[in-house]
């Protein structure tokens, strides 16, 4: 009689009553996992499905960004949403990763299966579906020997069931993206169900799962036991086996936990005795947690994905966990979909274009999920190099308007941080679609005049661009219900309202004023809500507020020479100088729209405090 060993961690002798050490007995065997195991654990507990699901899920979560002409693009995410790629992806890869294996049936309606795909006979909407099949609906054939053949150490076929449940249907593996779940690291030696296929994912994870859903039970039962009432009653056992003693005994105490839970009083008997004991607790999350890292580790999970919990321990931020996470899946990406898909998406391609463009390729989308802050630096850090490389229309761009203009409006698209900007080229067209704007026709003719001798009267001209200090502001346009809300807060006198500005910059050092660049927008609006304070600057009482709008103006102005005399800037509104205005501590910030006008640019005014007045 033969008996297979399930576990992968056997000991033959234990340590004791001998000297050996314990080790020395201890090795490995071939672990077991039914498909029936793998379900039950999938179905029943939440760590094995989370196991499963997160990295399949992380995988096709921000798909991939196609490199094409914006038409073609539109033509290829179309088949691809009439196809549910995506989708399919994500139900191959799930499959794969709890059975050990699974495939997608590329459906082009070819009439024998078993011949090898040629994607070249796809024409337009020549895919015809998708099938997702797991490992346990197909069965792979003998593993291809010949080292010539581009499917040497895979099954040269697979087999599935056709239309009749008697009738077997072979498929070429050319027609298969096969995805598997741990892979093998010799296909020849599993025979049997596993042969061409891998493991699940559970079965070298499986007894770290249970040891943490087992401490987790034992956990909870301990909760349960913590406190534990103890009542010694005399001649209890003697008298126990009467079953009207018994009977007594239960209503006794019934109607004293009914008294105890009442009032909190308990009555026993002045022979009986009363005592509580009490379970320990400390240290027990530490004992869970430290089991749970085990199977983040086993899983190859960050503990702050698995469980969706905030890193703990001081300055713990979790990123670096998170960035080798995504690392991890990104070479799934690369080294296993990829390869898997290409010949899937060959036919993608042709079914939704009708050819095949030698350009087309896609990228995978980056995993990590940028901040609206993040998404608003990179668009400026965007928009600026563009300037930089076309200049001012002066003709010394240092690439043509027309092609920054077009890899520009191609780059905001993919990255989303201008909506709807496809539809306004598409009504308004391109840079280099529309006539030059005064400024910069202005600016060519400046550049014109420069080229020119230099004669007297442009001396005058060259001199009113000469270095001076630099003071620019926007005023507040709907300072009228800054004031009512400041008059609602106790304040008897406030600034006027053509006095209620927000300071950008306030550079004593002289700069050249044409240098500064130019906003985008003449009137800014800054949202209700978000952080609001209100602190005290000095003598001011000022309302600070966020807006990345001004702070990116105001960094512009710093890397181009201007200077600032704090250590860092906040944009704020000037409210009062009243030495008896309210205690700032009971002021509750205004919360409303923020309507800001133009920018003005001016000379510092040495003497700007004398100048202030309120109403």
């Amino acid at each position: 009689m033969t008996a297979m060993i399930n576990d992968s961690l056997v000991s033959l002798v234990s340590r004791l009553g001998t000297g050996r050490d314990k080790a020395s007995t201890v090795f490995y065997s071939n672990p077991v996992m039914t498909d029936e195991q793998a379900l039950a654990a999938y179905r029943g507990s939440w760590l094995p499905r989370k196991i499963v699901d997160i990295p399949a899920l992380d995988s096709c979560r921000k798909w991939r960004d196609w490199q094409a002409k914006n038409a073609e693009i539109e033509l290829i995410e179309a088949e691809e949403n009439r196809l549910n790629v995506k989708g399919k992806i994500l139900e191959a890869l799930t499959k794969a990763r709890l059975f050990g294996g699974a495939a997608i049936f590329i459906g082009t309606g070819d009439a024998n299966p078993e011949l090898p795909l040629n994607p070249d006979r796809v024409g337009k909407t020549g895919l015809k579906y998708l099938t997702v099949l797991s490992r346990r609906d197909m069965t792979a054939g003998p593993i291809e020997q010949d080292v010539t053949n581009e499917y040497h150490g895979k099954p040269s076929y697979y087999e599935v069931t056709g239309s009749s449940s008697m009738q077997m249907v072979r498929i070429h593996p050319s027609r298969l993206v096969v995805f598997v779940g741990a892979r093998q690291p010799d296909s020849l030696m599993m025979m049997g169900a596993l042969e061409g296929w891998g493991d699940s994912v559970l079965t070298a994870t499986l007894d770290a799962i249970k040891n943490a859903d087992s401490t987790a039970g034992n956990i909870a039962s301990l909760v349960f036991e913590a406190k534990i009432d103890i009542i010694r009653i005399p001649d209890f056992m003697k008298q126990i086996s009467s079953p009207t003693y018994r009977a007594d005994i239960i209503e006794r105490y019934t109607l004293a936990n009914m008294s105890k839970g009442i009032n909190g009083t308990l009555l026993l008997d002045k022979e009986e005795e009363y005592e509580t004991k009490s379970a320990s607790l400390a240290g027990l999350t530490d004992i869970l947690m430290a089991f749970m890292q085990i199977v983040s580790g086993a899983a190859d999970i960050p503990v702050t994905r698995l469980l969706g919990q905030s890193p703990a321990g001081m300055n713990s931020t979790g990123e670096s966990d998170l960035a080798n996470y995504h690392d991890r899946i990104q070479s799934i990406q690369q080294l296993e979909m990829t390869p898997a898909m290409h010949k899937m998406d060959e036919c993608l391609l042709r079914s939704a274009l009708g050819t095949r463009p030698a350009e087309v390729h896609f990228t995978w989308a980056p995993l990590k999920q940028m901040s609206e802050k993040e998404r608003a630096d990179i668009f400026k850090l965007t928009a600026d190099a563009a300037r930089q490389l076309v200049g001012s229309g002066t003709g010394q761009e240092i690439i043509a308007r027309d092609a920054v203009s077009r890899a520009l409006v191609n780059r905001l698209v993919e990255d989303g941080v201008l909506p709807g900007l496809e539809d306004a080229v598409d009504e308004f067209g391109e840079i280099g679609e529309q006539e030059p704007s005064e400024a910069e026709m202005a600016a060519a003719a400046a550049t014109q005049i420069a080229k020119q001798p230099v004669v007297p009267p442009l001396k005058q001209a060259a001199n009113d661009a000469a270095p001076r200090t630099l003071y620019v502001r926007r005023d507040v346009l709907n300072a009228a219900d800054i004031i009512a809300w400041a008059k609602g807060q106790g304040f008897a006198t406030t600034l006027p309202a053509d006095d209620m500005h927000v300071t950008i910059t306030f550079s004593r050092a002289p700069v050249d004023w044409m240098e500064m660049g130019s906003t985008w927008d003449d009137e800014v609006k800054v949202p209700r809500g978000g952080a609001r304070l209100m602190e005290k600057f000095g003598e001011a009482r000022v309302l600070l507020f966020n807006s990345n709008m001004l702070r990116w103006r105001h960094d512009e102005m710093v890397d181009k020479g201007a200077t600032w005399d704090h250590e860092e800037y906040t944009p704020h509104i000037t409210i009062s100088y009243d030495p008896d205005a309210p205690d700032l501590d009971g002021v509750s910030p205004y919360q409303g729209e923020i309507v800001l006008g133009p920018e003005r640019f001016e000379e510092i005014d040495a003497d700007w405090r004398a100048g202030i007045s309120e109403e």
